[in-house]
């Protein structure tokens, strides 16, 4: 315990990073979730094409290959990028594809007879996605974008694969100066447990919020 309290700093400096990481590919995450569903659901069969190649392709490959693809494999053909950007790309696109059929499953899933309505009452397209159909789509998003934030802290120890110094980098150093593996990796198991357990509580949040007026139904 005495080696874990002197290298606490290292232990803070790879919790920041990891958290850093995290939230700029959650944005990146939903940004590419929503374009990517909107895409399959579009009445132009390229686009609809093009966007079920990238969910199938970024879904039906490992999230590590794409990232040493990225970062050693693209300078081969001529495009380098640096660390930061290569885990960002890699986990927002990643993670991006399965966000993607939690964003189409939602959408799809809202009544006919709502749409009708809003149909009905002379609404435009865009004013139907945005005043109908999103509102109630995002109620059924919660839940499953919050798995996909857990699985996306959990994902981040992956770049220190490529020289991040991230919690799991900063643990890794950690047993090697002092070779106290039990407590480097029990320190680091339980921030991560930590970090999901406030992301969790945060998409909780928001689903009372977005629950707010909408009618409850009884439990037997």
């Amino acid at each position: 315990m005495e080696h874990l309290y002197e290298s606490r700093d290292l232990f803070i400096e790879g919790t920041l990073v990891t958290i850093q990481f995290t939230l700029i590919s959650a944005v990146f995450m939903v940004l590419i979730a929503f374009v990517a569903a909107f895409g399959r659901l579009a009445p132009w069969k390229p686009i609809r094409a093009a966007a079920l190649c990238y969910v199938e392709f970024f879904r039906g490959t490992s999230l590590i290959v794409q990232l040493f693809w990225l970062f050693f494999a693209l300078p081969m053909l001529g495009v380098t990028l640096n660390a930061d950007t290569t885990a960002v790309l890699a986990l927002s696109l990643c993670l991006g594809a399965y966000g993607a059929e939690v964003v189409r499953a939602a959408i799809v899933s809202v009544p006919r007879s709502q749409i009708e309505g809003a149909i009905a009452l002379n609404l435009t397209p865009v004013q139907r996605m945005r005043m109908v159909i999103l509102p109630q789509a995002i109620r059924a998003m919660l839940p499953p974008f919050g798995n996909l934030l857990i699985e996306l802290v959990k994902a981040t120890a992956l770049i220190s694969l490529i020289t991040i110094h991230d919690l799991t980098f900063q643990a890794r150093m950690f047993n090697l100066r002092t070779v106290q593996i039990v407590e480097g990796f029990g320190t680091t198991l339980i921030i991560y447990f930590i970090l999901s357990q406030f992301l969790a509580y945060g998409v909780r949040l928001l689903e009372r919020r977005f629950q707010r007026g909408m009618p409850q139904v009884s439990r037997i």
